[in-house]
């Protein structure tokens, strides 16, 4: 069985952004994590919006999905997969990463 995602590391997903390549980002940590500090552009994905995610995210558009370190976003990502989007990324590194890297690349509550 192939793998149903692939990695993706930030400089990419910088590049990515950079250049407004179209893509849903998702976030699934915990709301207040999310809340205190996300990747813009990135939605909170949880089980009560994930309803809404399946209704209206292209199937045929990147998504990468964000976690912390870049371990639950590799389940994730293969749940998504399974419900056919075509072509899923995990966040090597996670949130935590790229704060680190692009901390000027962060939304935070004011």
């Amino acid at each position: 069985m192939t793998q149903a995602y692939e990695h993706l590391d930030p400089v990419t997903l910088k590049a990515w952004l950079d250049e407004a390549k179209p893509l849903t980002l998702v976030d699934i940590r915990d709301p207040l994590s999310y809340a205190q500090g996300h990747i813009p552009g990135s939605r909170h994905l949880d089980n009560a919006t994930v309803g809404d995610l399946l209704d209206q995210a292209p199937r045929d558009q990147a998504m990468v999905v964000v976690c912390y370190h870049g371990h639950s976003s590799q389940q994730a990502a293969t749940w998504l997969a399974g419900q056919g989007f075509a072509h899923v990324y995990s966040l090597d590194g996670g949130f935590t990463d790229w704060e680190h890297r692009h901390p000027q690349r962060v939304t935070r509550r004011s």
